[in-house]
């Protein structure tokens, strides 16, 4: 199964970015790192990247709007390929169009107990408010600052004398840990079965007297007592991937899509050339153009009452 590509930004030595780096080197690790890219030419951890064959860019933010330095870095990334991106010690405030442009597909590491302590100085703070423990916590970045989804967390014991130094090394410790687990766990979701046909239930659902049932052994799904427009298959016939087989909407279009992209579409034994295939385990899947094919498969299977009653509303 093809890995997740990652990108990890980052600011100055990058030692969070290594910890990511070296678990990436285990074979069953999900993802692998294909590009580091930094706000500062002179960041440490662009070395060590380059020394471990990893592609670099860097490019000063100084002069630049942030919208505009925003998408100097977007360009590159999605030039490496990247699927999802980390942030690995990156000390800039991110514009809300770059946070939209990778939605739900971008990482944080903070040294806090999140929502405690967002921002700077979090050892201090946290020294200072008399707390048993500090930590780390992983979470989605979403345009609000230490605000997205938390992913985990790892409690670190605050010690008598403690100095905003002292625990910082020790959280550092355990930042490296959890990062390279979350993020696996993170990418590795997208590949899980049970994960994607979620995605497609709710796309397929959400269509007008859509239901689910189960068909030669697949979820499907049709209009209620009607035909069948989608089927979920999963390891179907022992082929070992994971797909979404949606009606064709045109004669040649099998054959079309095939020839443009091998790896994601494909003709299902049993279905004929009136449907097609579409892997959902390559972890780069398009959501929204999911729910065109469905939506396109829906329209082909749809009664005409049902489509002239839905052309009515649409007037109103």
């Amino acid at each position: 199964m093809a890995k997740a590509k990652v990108a990890v930004l980052i600011s100055g030595r990058g030692s969070n970015m290594a910890a990511l780096l070296y678990a990436a080197k285990a074979a069953d690790c999900p993802y692998e790192i294909v590009l580091v890219a930094a706000n500062d030419p002179d960041a440490a951890g662009l070395t060590l990247a380059a020394a471990e064959g990893i592609p670099t860019f860097a490019h000063s933010h100084k002069g630049l709007k942030r919208a505009e330095f925003d998408q100097i870095i977007d360009a590159q990334l999605r030039r490496a390929g990247a699927h999802f991106v980390a942030l690995a010690g990156y000390m800039r405030l991110l514009s809300p169009e770059f946070v939209a442009g990778w939605d739900n597909r971008m990482l944080n590491i903070h040294p806090s107990l999140l929502p405690l302590y967002k921002g700077l100085d979090t050892h201090q703070r946290a020294i200072d408010a008399g707390d048993s423990h500090a930590g780390c916590s992983v979470h989605v970045v979403t345009a609000e600052l230490d605000d997205g989804p938390v992913l985990a967390q790892t409690p670190v014991a605050i010690l008598p004398g403690d100095t905003p130094d002292s625990l910082a090394a020790r959280i550092l410790i355990a930042e490296h840990q959890l990062y390279s687990r979350t993020l696996a766990e993170f990418v590795g979701r997208e590949r899980h079965p049970d994960w994607l046909l979620n995605q497609v239930r709710e796309a397929a659902l959400a269509l007008p007297q859509a239901d689910e049932i189960v068909s030669h052994g697949m979820p499907c799904f049709g209009i209620v007592k009607g035909k069948k427009f989608a089927y979920f298959t999963r390891n179907h016939h022992g082929d070992g991937i994971t797909a979404l087989l949606v009606k064709a909407t045109a004669p040649d279009e099998q054959a079309m899509l095939i020839e443009s992209d091998a790896e994601r579409y494909y003709r299902p034994a049993y279905f004929g050339d009136e449907w097609v295939g579409i892997r959902l385990d390559l972890g780069d899947t398009d959501w929204d153009h999911i729910a065109g094919r469905l939506r396109a498969s829906w329209l082909q299977v749809a009664p005409k009452k049902l489509l002239g009653l839905m052309d009515i509303a649409d007037q109103f």
